[in-house]
């Protein structure tokens, strides 16, 4: 791994999981590399973590460390150059009166409620549809970083849709957005586009959406965002 400013590598430890099942190509198995200990890596420390192909998960910092697959390849928009598409555009207007607030980073039956709704209809045997009151709160409420829960209603008060976003150093992380899935004109769209625009607001260069693969479906989004930028091979490169 390549030094990076100021970052206590000394102190960390990097070790890898045994195999799983991988949850994005059936008939797979995956690993994860996991920095440790998790106390140690608060904002800044994660800030440069995440420029090295890292991604956390609550509390649990990880990259993919497969022993036969690089199929995971983190991703993040460059929100200067960034221009919607005609679709993306679209979606913008579709949903340019809902209104974001920042929440805090708690427990919220409603969240909770909606969240369950979009796992069943969006995903549904996926493993997430089943995600106990823990579990929810173990993925999405638990943080050691500078985190922020967005929720965006509509005019009449009814919630529409979540974001959970990390503010780094050099950009925002998109957690983990789940949104009503009755609802039409592509609110997923709208809560990437919303937080490229939050992005310019705090003069932040990216927007960091986790990993990509090529050939999964789940992940197909995420290359409609341009330009963007891949790391591979250790570097960050632009799109291929």
């Amino acid at each position: 791994m390549s030094q990076i400013k100021e970052l206590p590598f000394a102190t960390l430890q990097f070790y890898a999981t045994a195999p799983y099942p991988c949850s994005y190509l059936p008939g797979r198995q995956a690993r994860s590399q996991v920095a440790a200990p998790g106390h140690l890596i608060q904002s800044d420390t994660y800030s440069q973590l995440i420029d090295q192909g890292f991604r956390r998960s609550g509390l649990f910092t990880y990259r993919p460390h497969c022993d036969d697959c690089q199929a995971c390849t983190p991703v993040r928009i460059n929100v200067e150059q960034f221009a919607p598409t005609r679709t993306q555009a679209r979606a913008l207007k579709r949903h340019k009166d809902l209104r974001p607030l920042v929440a805090e980073l708690t427990w919220s039956e409603e969240h909770y409620a909606l969240y369950s709704r979009y796992q069943a209809r969006r995903h549904p045997q996926g493993g997430m549809d089943e995600d106990s009151r823990q579990q929810y709160g173990e993925f999405l409420l638990a943080s050691r970083v500078n985190t922020r829960l967005v929720e965006f209603r509509d005019q009449d008060g009814m919630l529409q849709m979540v974001s959970i976003i990390d503010v780094l150093e050099q950009g925002l992380s998109s957690v983990y957005t789940f949104y009503d899935p009755d609802t039409r004109g592509s609110l997923g769209t709208y809560g990437i586009l919303w937080q490229i625009q939050q992005c310019r607001q705090l003069n932040l260069p990216w927007l960091y959406l986790g990993y990509w693969i090529e050939h999964s479906e789940k992940m197909a989004y995420k290359a409609l965002f341009k330009p963007a930028q891949y790391r591979i091979n250790g570097q960050w490169q632009s799109d291929r």
